[in-house]
C-alpha cells in the first residue's frame, strides 16, 4: 500500500523561482490593465466632453485613491511591456538557458521598478 504524502497547498509558504514570479506578475499586470482600462477610457471621454467635466475629472484624478490606481496602472503597463518582450524572446528560443532565464527575470523586475519610479517621478 503506497504511503500518502501530505501536499503543501498554501501558496504563501511555497518559494517560487524568480522566472515563475515574473510570469505570475506578468499575468497579474495584464489583469490589472484589463480591469482598470475602462475607467481610464471613461475619464478620458469625460474630459473631452466639456470644460466643466474636464475640471471635475482632473479634480477626481488628483485625489488619493485615483493617484494610487494611476500608479498601479503605470506599473502594470511598464511591467507587462517588459515581461511580455521577455516572454516573446523565450518563445523564439532566445534565453532558454537557466542562467540567462534567471538573469533576464531579474532584469525585468529591476527595469519595471526603475521605469515605474521614473514615470511616477515625471508625472
Amino acid at each position: 500500500m503506497p504511503k500518502k504524502t501530505t501536499k503543501n497547498l498554501n501558496l504563501l509558504t511555497i518559494r517560487f523561482p524568480i522566472p515563475a514570479l515574473v510570469s505570475i506578475l506578468h499575468r497579474m499586470s495584464g489583469v490589472v490593465l484589463f480591469v482598470l482600462m475602462p475607467f481610464l477610457v471613461m475619464a478620458f471621454c469625460n474630459s473631452l466632453t466639456s470644460p466643466l467635466l474636464y475640471k471635475m475629472t482632473i479634480t477626481q484624478l488628483s485625489s488619493f485613491p485615483f493617484i494610487a490606481i494611476l500608479y498601479l496602472m503605470v506599473w502594470g503597463l511598464i511591467h507587462h511591456l517588459i515581461a511580455g518582450t521577455r516572454h516573446l524572446l523565450l518563445d523564439m528560443q532566445i534565453g532558454n538557458d537557466l542562467i540567462v532565464a534567471r538573469l533576464s527575470s531579474q532584469s525585468v523586475l529591476v527595469l519595471s521598478c526603475v521605469g515605474t519610479f521614473l514615470a511616477v517621478y515625471l508625472l
